[in-house]
């Protein structure tokens, strides 16, 4: 079995990196709502780090880990 590659930075990147563009434009990207993440799942995210990181929010939100980032914060 291949272990999952993970860098612990992406999860300061959430806490840090504001949305550029959109509804939701200037909100750390732990900030965005589910349901626009969701959408944005549907719709096909974002390509490169963003995509990635918008990806990892939703994947965190998605299985209850939100609790990960209150120390980050």
């Amino acid at each position: 079995m291949d272990e999952f590659p993970f860098d612990p930075q992406l999860l300061k990147e959430l806490v840090t990196t504001p949305m550029p563009y959109g509804k939701y434009a200037g909100h750390v990207i732990a900030d965005i709502p589910e349901h626009y993440l969701m959408w944005m799942a549907r719709e096909d995210m974002p390509k490169g780090k963003l995509g990635q990181l918008l990806g990892l929010m939703y994947e965190i939100r998605l299985n209850g880990l939100e609790p990960l980032l209150k120390p980050l914060r």
